[in-house]
């Protein structure tokens, strides 16, 4: 069995090897050009010999190192295999920094994406310098998205809006429909807050409720779970999403609108899972290992119900109403009174206006409703940014690592092994498969559902470059369906609901992994469905 220093000297001695083969390879003398070739060529045929006829491969179009010559042969292979190797160093690299050394994932994507780079064709001098304009790109296209996101969620929980909504929806629904509304609740406030904060908000409800019924105590922790798992990777501007909707290159509206379609069906199948579980499953509630229970505030409180919800509409509704007028524009209306509606959603639909408008609402909320200060506001949105912005450096770093597979050749690998043919719309549905695998097999092995879908989305950004019989939103919803596949004790997500919730590590693996295997298989189902039915390749 091999030791780790001998593991690692090999991964070296692998990275060196392919590097000197780069860097050899940009000093090769480049090959002569058409109009070169034909001079030589006309000046030798005089001498040359009368060529014999064409062979039948020849006629056919078959590639010539198929055909023969052992050193073009060789030479392809190589070529071939080269990004597969690459790929493979990479994908171990990443991996085993998370894993094996326990690094922040931005370190490690940041370091793969290095190594990738570093491996792949160009000139030596460029190979640095590409990753740091990968990075910037991919902090361009969701940087603000996610920074104001954090802050929008932050307003939302020290205001109470979040609170509000809660209670207003289990009102609303009364106690017969007390699951539907924590399920409702974890879907609605996963848009603009991180899932851990979400869980961690909720579960003093759920304790509560227990405390009221004694029993059902698992049913309500998986009703919020499910709710926020599915919208966590599915519904922008939460990371995941927004980054895949980036890199597969279509507008964060149609991912919002396509992504709440597919996740809205997956919520309730998981609720319904749910519920069978918990009869077959009861879980009394117990102590956090002596810690205190959250405050609950008093319902005066709280901010009325249509403020607390307006940072969470307000952005999803510029956002999706510019979609659906471009949608309208590609059907053919042409008036000048819709030409004047779309420039105006053009703006304020743009998904970085439209959270930063979110933005001075919630904080104008914040303001009115709890009387900080300005340094205490300050404070607050420092506390938000500090989250986001490493949220912000792990997606861009993905990002950049996605595009250093590219630039090795991953791509094209991919496309010629995978890609969908002429008509074919079987061969697009196995396109969505292959996303979800990738994505399932990223989840499994390092735990992370964000970095899952960044990794995922960028390996496969060349295939929804119009070669796909529907459009691209549903490989992004294919990836997001697989990074809920195989959550266990590598997950940041799994901890979170096993200790908030007060559950043994067996207890969470047989329900809150579970829960996520059905909230994926049916995402991925209704995806499928969607992608056969209405593709919307037109768009």
């Amino acid at each position: 069995m091999l030791r780790t220093p001998a593991i690692v000297t090999l991964f070296i001695v692998s990275v060196v090897a392919l590097y000197g083969a780069n860097v050899a390879s940009a000093f090769e003398p480049p090959a002569p050009t058409s109009s070169e070739a034909s001079a030589s060529d006309a000046a030798s045929a005089e001498d040359a010999p009368v060529a014999a006829p064409a062979s039948d491969a020849s006629k056919r179009g078959v590639p010539k190192e198929a055909t023969g010559g052992a050193t073009d042969g060789a030479t392809g292979s190589a070529t071939q295999w080269r990004p597969i190797a690459i790929l493979v160093i990479g994908m171990v690299l990443v991996l085993g920094l998370i894993i094996g050394l326990k690094l922040n994932a931005f370190v490690a994507l940041i370091t793969g994406a290095m190594v990738v780079s570093l491996l792949a064709p160009g000139e030596p001098a460029q190979r640095v310098a590409r990753v740091a304009e990968a990075f910037g790109g991919g902090a361009t296209k969701i940087g603000i998205v996610i920074a104001m996101a954090a802050i929008i969620g932050k307003c939302m929980l020290d205001s109470g809006a979040a609170d509000r909504i809660v209670r207003t929806l289990t009102g609303l629904m009364g106690q017969r429909l007390t699951v539907l509304a924590l399920m409702l609740s974890g879907f609605i406030l996963a848009v603009p807050v991180f899932f851990d904060t979400v869980f961690y908000l909720l579960v003093p409800l759920a304790r509560s409720l227990y405390r009221r019924t004694g029993k059902n105590y698992l049913l309500y922790l998986l009703a919020i779970a499910g709710g926020g798992a599915i919208t966590h990777t599915l519904v922008p501007p939460t990371p995941g999403p927004t980054t895949m909707a980036a890199e597969l290159g279509f507008k964060l509206g149609t991912m919002i609108i396509i992504g709440a379609v597919v996740a809205l069906p997956a919520a309730l199948a998981g609720m319904l899972f749910s519920l069978g579980l918990n009869r077959f499953m009861p879980i009394p509630m117990r102590s956090l290992s002596g810690q205190p229970e959250p405050s609950v505030p008093d319902d005066d409180d709280l901010p009325p119900f249509w403020l607390a919800i307006l940072p969470v509409i307000l952005p999803v509704l510029l956002i999706a109403t510019d979609s659906i007028l471009d949608t309208v524009a590609v059907a053919g209306s042409s008036s000048s009174l819709m030409a004047a509606v779309r420039g105006l959603f053009d703006v304020l639909g743009n998904p970085n206006l439209a959270l930063m408008i979110s933005t001075a609402v919630a904080l104008a909320m914040l303001v009115w409703h709890t009387g900080l200060d300005r340094r205490e506001v300050a404070q607050s949105v420092e506390v938000a940014l500090m989250s986001g912005g490493v949220i912000i450096l792990i997606t861009s770093a993905g990002s950049a690592f996605g595009q250093m597979l590219q630039v090795a050749g991953v791509k094209e690998i991919i496309e010629a092994r995978f890609a969908p043919g002429p008509g074919g719309t079987m061969d697009g549905l196995q396109v969505l498969l292959l996303g979800f695998g990738v994505a399932a097999v990223l989840k499994v092995a390092q735990g992370s559902s964000t970095v899952a879908m960044v990794t995922g989305s960028s390996m496969l950004a060349g295939m929804a470059a119009g070669q796909l019989p529907f459009h691209p939103v549903y490989l992004a919803c294919a990836i997001g369906a697989g990074s809920l596949i195989g959550s266990w004790m590598n997950d940041s997500g799994f901890w979170i609901f096993a200790k908030m919730g007060g559950l043994t590590e067996m207890e969470a693996l047989k329900s809150w992994t579970v829960l996520l295997l059905v909230l994926g298989g049916v995402s991925m189902g209704v995806t499928l469905l969607l992608a056969t039915f209405l593709p919307l390749a037109a768009l």
